[in-house]
């Protein structure tokens, strides 16, 4: 549609019938990914084609279409070109050198007729990616966060598993592996999301679908960043405590059993997140309110071994720091997961208040 309509309103005035330049122009606005990436790539292309057209009409006055002109061409765009990419500067003397010979005929025709292609393409191009079913990448992104929540969450309930299991001499350097291959989820699920919003700019059905308010798209990513680290200090710190040869480190069953349980309810919060929200009845806690009930039991275990150990009853274990790290990191955890589940929760609530509305 795109590539005929700016044949059409081209064509029209094109000095040759043949507007190959709105053409292209066109298609390669209505292939932007957004609405919005269309608008920036037809600023882009077009100040790139005025800027080849110009130096194509210094550079033939000066030495003609020749070999001469064309290592100029290249030469300036080399040093003076725009260097955030390659790509402003592959335009830039692409232009520049089509340019070279329209011009040697009619200089002025040569600059006007190509730069008023390209605006129409880019006009014709946007026009359509915006008008005809602009692009929303709302799925894409709802999938890859789920995809991020469900390992962080099946990492964490296997680490449960396997401390309540006494198998963390065995499975120590595993988690870790994992817990470091959660970047590539978090890269993947970062530049989704960086999509889904930018696909909801200046995107006309925007107005007719309100976006879904289940899912925050920035804020829940930002949430589950926060959670992938505190998921990757637990691996590394269970790990160089499963390696650590001093027989006064290492941690207690006691406490590990314990700590098997958070990261269960952990791992079960986490997914929690992302799966469909059911509210919870008066004797039905949810994953966030029995995870918070794990944790208050293990500082309350905590406290009470350090009043123990103040008063003297009890000699000092040499991991009592491996404990408070890991202690720490579960409630900065929690912390994550209470700040995302609020949102999200209230973003229910706003949906249930206009449904109720209406």
């Amino acid at each position: 549609m795109a590539a005929l309509l700016a044949w059409t309103f081209a064509g029209a005035w094109a000095a040759d019938g043949r507007p190959y330049l709105a053409v292209a122009t066109a298609l390669l606005m209505v292939n932007a990914y957004t609405v919005y990436r269309s608008v920036a790539n037809a600023l882009q292309s077009v100040v790139a084609k005025v800027a080849g057209l110009v130096l194509a009409l210094m550079t033939v006055q000066l030495l003609g279409a020749t070999a001469g002109a064309i290592a100029v061409i290249v030469l300036v765009t080399v040093l003076v070109g725009p260097s955030r990419t390659a790509d402003g500067r592959l335009q830039v003397a692409s232009t520049a050198v089509v340019g070279l010979a329209a011009m040697a005929g009619d200089p002025m025709g040569g600059l006007v007729t190509p730069l008023l292609q390209t605006l129409t393409g880019a006009v014709v191009g946007i026009a359509v990616n915006a008008l005809v079913l602009p692009p929303l990448h709302l799925d894409e992104s709802d999938s890859a966060v789920r995809d991020l929540a469900h390992a962080m969450g099946k990492l964490l309930g296997d680490m449960g598993a396997g401390l309540s299991q006494e198998q963390l001499g065995l499975k120590a350097h595993v988690w870790l592996h994992r817990a470091r291959e959660l970047e590539k989820h978090l890269m993947h699920a970062e530049e989704r999301v960086r999509q889904a919003d930018e696909s909801l700019r200046w995107n006309p059905r925007c107005v007719a679908r309100e976006r879904r308010s289940d899912v925050t798209y920035g804020e829940l990513f930002s949430a589950l960043r926060g959670v992938s680290l505190q998921v990757r200090g637990i691996a590394r710190t269970l790990a160089d405590s499963a390696h650590d040869r001093r027989a006064d480190h290492h941690l207690g069953q006691q406490f590990l059993d314990r700590y098997a349980e958070i990261l269960q309810l952990a791992g079960a919060a986490v997914r929690g997140l992302v799966e469909p929200h059911v509210a919870a009845g008066p004797s039905l806690a949810g994953p966030r309110e029995r995870l918070r009930r794990a944790i208050e039991g293990a500082l309350t275990w905590h406290e009470t071994m350090t009043d123990l150990i103040h008063r003297g009853a009890l000699v000092k274990p040499g991991a009592w720091h491996v404990y408070g790290s890991l202690m720490t990191d579960v409630e900065r955890l929690l912390s994550d997961l209470d700040y995302a589940g609020t949102r999200r929760t209230r973003g229910h609530r706003d949906t249930a208040s206009g449904v109720s509305a209406m």
